[in-house]
């Protein structure tokens, strides 16, 4: 395997990492995080461009921007727009309608941008999309919230089919922002065999490990299977599943020891410590059955996907890749779990888009406890 840049071990990495995690004045400081593991570290590395001390200090930054975006959340209310990570992770942009917040952004190492629309607003004009007609979100690939241009984008073959759906919603053409692209998502699943999780002859991606009272399963995508259908290696039931309109399930699993684990890069095992969702802009690995272990960074949340089977909504948008059988994989930032893999464009050759539906949704609709280390 092809490795950007040299890896750091044992007590020079320990240092760079507490050194990466000393906050600059005014800044939001890094919530308590344990040292990354060298499989993220590797898979950050390649898929990135970044050497190892780039890569520690992206992490750091990154822990302290949801930090901020946190408590920024709470404090701006109703006013608050969004907030984003540059390209590398060095700012973090909060934005809100409030000018007089800016001092309060500033005091959290933030950057404060006014805009004209909250993300309360945002969300209500995605939800008049995601209500349109099913003929009218049939022409548009992709549309979600971003809160980079306070506006919501509609991405579409053909710039037609994108204004249709606007019209066919009823929403303010001024607050959405409609581009052609060739993106065409799919369901990630594949009816050839594989080392991961089998309904019959398909084969899907394990998620996370759950609990649901005493009883062990874990969570994956709602299109891998319906509620009754049963699973092989590890044996199992799906008690619970949704799609289109969410893309989540759950899987019974009787009898397994459920891990607080995800497979990394080289099958080396990365411990799953919460599900505290990152921030735009952060970076964000996968785990897939086809195509291991990628990496790239969260491009926006609250996306609404057509797929051939309808249209999904409340992805989380991502730039790393993805192919057939990755379905149901594991998303994780840092430490922290963030979802399922739901489906996308191109492949892990050319590059692609992917979306996972937000693991925090599945774990509150079925009462699920999230296995951690």
């Amino acid at each position: 395997m092809l490795r950007r840049g040299t890896f750091l071990a044992g007590a020079t990495t320990v240092a760079l990492y507490l050194a990466a995690m000393v906050a600059p004045a005014g800044a939001e400081s890094a919530p308590a995080n344990p040292q990354p593991s060298p499989a993220m570290l590797e898979a950050l590395q390649r898929d990135l461009g970044l050497t190892a001390e780039q890569a520690i200090q992206r992490l750091a930054n990154e822990a302290r921007a949801a930090s901020a975006e946190s408590a920024l959340t709470t404090t701006l209310g109703e006013k608050f727009a969004g907030a984003w990570l540059n390209g590398d992770a060095s700012q973090l942009s909060v934005a809100t309608t409030d000018a007089a917040a800016a001092d309060a952004i500033r005091a959290k190492g933030a950057q404060p941008v006014v805009v004209g629309r909250t993300l309360g607003e945002l969300n209500a004009l995605k939800d008049r999309l995601d209500q349109a007609p099913a003929q009218a979100k049939a022409g548009a690939s992709v549309w979600y919230v971003d809160v980079t241009t306070n506006s919501v984008t509609v991405l579409t073959k053909n710039q037609a089919a994108g204004e249709a759906l606007v019209a066919a919603a009823g929403v303010d053409k001024n607050a959405v922002r409609v581009a052609v692209s060739a993106e065409e998502p799919r369901a990630f699943i594949n009816i050839v065999g594989g080392n991961a999780f089998y309904i019959g002859s398909s084969r899907c991606s394990i998620g996370f490990s759950v609990r649901k009272g005493t009883t062990p399963g874990f969570v994956t995508a709602g299109h891998c299977g319906r509620a009754g259908a049963t699973t092989s290696s590890p044996s199992g039931t799906f008690q619970g599943s949704s799609f289109p309109g969410n893309d989540y399930a759950w899987v019974a699993t009787p009898g397994h020891t459920p891990t607080p684990y995800v497979r990394g890069s080289g099958g080396a095992n990365v411990t799953v410590r919460g599900s505290t969702q990152a921030t735009v802009g952060a970076s964000i690995c996968r785990s897939g059955s086809t195509t291991g272990w990628r990496c790239g960074t969260i491009q926006q949340h609250n996306a609404s996907v057509t797929y051939p089977q309808g249209t999904v909504s409340g992805l989380t948008r991502t730039s790393a890749c993805a192919q057939p059988g990755d379905s149901g994989g594991s998303f994780i930032s840092g430490s922290q779990a963030q979802g399922v893999t739901s489906g996308g464009s191109g492949n892990c050759s050319v590059g692609g888009t992917t979306y996972h539906q937000p693991v925090n949704e599945i774990l509150s609709t079925y009462g699920l406890t999230l296995v951690t280390g």
